[in-house]
């Protein structure tokens, strides 16, 4: 039977690096009666090994925090308030948010610009399919509340347009 300290850390490493250069939200490796499983939340990853006997947990490290982006949402107003707002665009599908239609190029939108109903204000990657994201409605983009590459949620908040 393994035991934790026997687990190669250097396996445990590769695979939290792996969730987080694929962005992925969590991988599970299962041989036999053992497995590995990374789950990350935010900004860091759960580390669960399993054998029959015990179900140990060791958490990976976590990556070093990044500076907020120009756009961040303002800490007064929480997401719950944002989603039920009708100024709000929230996210139609779970999947990674992109603000440019590739890497390098100019975002689709920006603080301040004037979008009208139906134009693509971001991309959302669902299952390797890119989806354009249109604005709900016409007016003034005044908040993008995602940055670039990130994961959303379900009928999480991405772009305030008033």
């Amino acid at each position: 039977m393994a035991k934790i300290s026997q687990v190669d850390q250097d396996l445990i490493r590769t695979i939290a690096e792996l969730v987080n250069d694929a962005n992925l939200a969590e991988i599970e490796l299962e041989q036999d009666d053992f497995r590995i499983r990374v789950t990350r939340t935010f900004a860091k990853e759960v580390v669960q090994v399993s054998a029959p006997a015990y179900a140990p947990q060791a958490a990976a490290p976590a990556p070093a925090p990044v500076a907020p982006a120009a756009h961040a949402p303002a800490p007064a107003a929480t997401a719950e308030d944002l989603a039920s707002s009708p100024n709000t665009l929230t996210s139609p599908m779970v999947g990674t948010a992109y603000l440019a239609s590739e890497p390098g190029a100019k975002p689709f939108v920006e603080v301040g610009a004037k979008v009208s109903e139906g134009q693509t204000v971001l991309i959302v990657e669902a299952m390797k399919t890119m989806n354009q994201i249109p604005a709900h409605k016409s007016g003034t983009v005044i908040r993008i509340l995602v940055d670039d590459a990130s994961p959303v949620e379900y009928g999480e908040p991405l772009v305030v347009i008033e």
